[in-house]
């Protein structure tokens, strides 16, 4: 059982009592015997695209293994919801979620590569402890870290992240150049701003940055990971809302080394990422 799980348990929940948890929904939703409906804050479960027309009968093994392993670790067992659980725009409330056994949900499914870290603004606590949970089934190449579909994104090569436009990628590089100018700053992975990688901290985003201790300007010259929505503004960009959004690695990581090759023999391969934000 994670540390965490107990320290939830004493920090108290923003449920009284335990609650049974009556459907699993998706990988990352589930539904309580008051007839709630819960979305596991900070990670985002594999999932069909949006677009996928459930009467064409096609599979898609890792967010059908997603669902599976939340229905294992969830359903009809008896749950805690901790923190403010605010409203999301589906009316689902956003939670950590412990076991009554003392299980850190989000952990748990981290762990065993069925989601990926993805805070919010509005759902960011645990942070560190929910990328280390990342972290172990990343480097292990453990469920949808098989796939080419999840591998985490080369900053170095536009194209590419161009061809992910408006979906959710992990996104790793050396940042070149940081600028600065009005409140916001701009880190860029390429040489030309036009048209290289781009990751956007805004106004806002920078306030809650600086509060963090974090200097940008740190990050020239360094390799990082950045996590977030694809979109084009010149070239691929990426605006950081929170800092939990983009870490400072020191080292090569080994999961840089692990994406599938074009070439292996992975039934999870064609599976895609949800392409619309939650």
């Amino acid at each position: 059982m994670p540390l965490l799980g107990w320290l939830l348990l004493l920090a108290g929940a923003a449920a009284a009592e335990p609650l049974r948890v009556t459907a699993v929904l998706d990988g990352d939703t589930l539904e309580l015997e008051d007839g709630r409906q819960v979305r596991l804050a900070g990670i985002e479960a594999a999932k069909p695209p949006r677009s996928a027309n459930p009467a064409d009968g096609r599979v898609w093994p890792l967010a059908e293994a997603a669902t599976r392993a939340l229905s294992d670790l969830a359903l009809n067992r008896r749950i805690l919801l901790h923190g403010p659980a605010p409203v999301d725009r589906h009316g689902r409330l956003l939670a950590q979620l412990v076991r009554e056994d003392g299980l850190w949900l989000q952990s748990a499914l981290l762990v065993r590569g069925t989601a990926r870290v993805h805070t919010r603004p509005d759902a960011r606590a645990y942070a560190a402890e929910l990328l280390a949970g990342e972290t172990t089934a990343r480097d292990a190449g453990r469920g949808l870290w098989r796939s080419r579909v999840y591998a985490v994104r080369d900053a170095a090569d536009a194209d590419e992240l161009a061809r992910d436009r408006d979906s959710f990628q992990l996104v790793e590089g050396v940042v070149l150049a940081v600028s600065k100018g009005g409140g916001e700053t701009w880190l860029d992975f390429g040489a030309d701003w036009r048209s290289d990688v781009t990751v956007h901290i805004g106004r806002a985003a920078m306030r809650e940055v600086t509060r963090a201790g974090i200097d940008p300007l740190s990050y020239e010259g360094r390799r990082v990971r950045v996590r977030g929505w694809i979109t084009l503004r010149n070239g691929p960009m990426i605006e950081i809302t929170h800092p939990e959004q983009i870490e400072r690695l020191e080292r090569e990581p080994a999961s840089a080394q692990r994406s599938a090759k074009p070439d292996d023999e992975d039934p999870w391969d064609e599976d895609e990422a949800e392409d619309d934000p939650e």
